[in-house]
């Protein structure tokens, strides 16, 4: 696996394989890498003859009192972990590398940023829509590839793709779960013993959820009161929103029609979880 910390470099590298007539996959990352991000790279490796990662803790989506300096980092691990799953590139930049010291020019996609994670976290998806815009256009891949688990930020990535008109097909890859069913995620790692062994909380009041729509109910505000009583019953999890959304729009609805995105947000301590499942009427 080839390195590259500058634009430059991993602009050649892309051209000389595109020049081969092969097809390019991109994974953008912010490392310290679990089975969730494997699963994009061996998507993106069926599906492509070259397969690109980039591992960069993006500082613009992250809001004054969140974890940018704690995020949890491990390069070396990382390498082999990508390493192991035959990907070709990996793309590792400074901060100064990717914005420089005069950076003005902002990507905000209206409407889909500003509800659910948006609402507590403003500006984060200004920033995710930014460096994904300004990665693709360095990569310059056929195909790029996110996880379900980040279903806002996918369908946030979806749409400025196609507003802006990129020529990069958007590939969700289902969530990865662990046995007991907690999304996998980074920040998985902050949790202590006890916080983890309720954390799985979040997928199985989303199963009951689930259960109630395949027995019939209809009403949004039942099932979002059901999976807030569910949480409710554990007093380490602190409730950030419980919502269901239409999609692909994310807009408010009082019953469900076709497909909706069940997303909850919890915090255990000072870890910050989500969650979500997709309802089908």
């Amino acid at each position: 696996m080839q390195i590259f910390k500058g634009k430059h470099e991993i602009r050649d590298f892309i051209s000389k394989c595109k020049a081969l007539g092969k097809r390019v996959g991109f994974v953008p990352t912010m490392g310290y890498l679990h089975q969730g991000h494997l699963s994009l790279m061996q998507t993106a490796t069926k599906d492509c003859e070259v397969v690109v990662a980039s591992i960069f803790v993006n500082p613009t989506q992250f809001g004054p009192k969140e974890d940018f300096s704690e995020y949890p980092r491990d390069f070396v691990k990382d390498c082999r972990l990508l390493e192991a799953q035959g990907v070709d590139a990996l793309f590792y930049p400074e901060v100064q590398e990717m914005y420089g010291d005069d950076f003005s020019t902002w990507v905000e996609v209206s409407g889909l940023g500003d509800s659910l994670c948006g609402k507590s976290r403003p500006g984060h998806f200004r920033g995710v829509a930014t460096v994904v815009t300004k990665l693709f256009n360095i990569i310059q891949p056929d195909s790029a590839y996110f996880g379900q688990k980040d279903a806002q930020q996918s369908l946030v990535i979806k749409r400025m793709a196609q507003d802006l008109d990129l020529p990069v097909k958007v590939v969700i890859v289902p969530t990865v779960r662990e046995k007991d069913g907690l999304a996998m995620s980074s920040r998985n790692v902050y949790l202590t013993p006890e916080q983890r062994a309720v954390a799985p909380v979040l997928y199985s009041s989303l199963q009951k959820a689930e259960q109630m729509v395949a027995e019939g109910e209809r009403e949004i505000k039942k099932l979002e009161s059901m999976v807030i009583d569910e949480l409710a019953k554990h007093k380490d999890a602190e409730i950030d929103y419980v919502e269901i959304r239409s999609l692909p729009n994310l807009e408010k609805s009082d019953r469900l029609e076709s497909f909706s995105l069940m997303a909850l947000a919890v915090r255990f301590g000072q870890t910050r979880l989500i969650d979500n499942i997709i309802l089908e009427v």
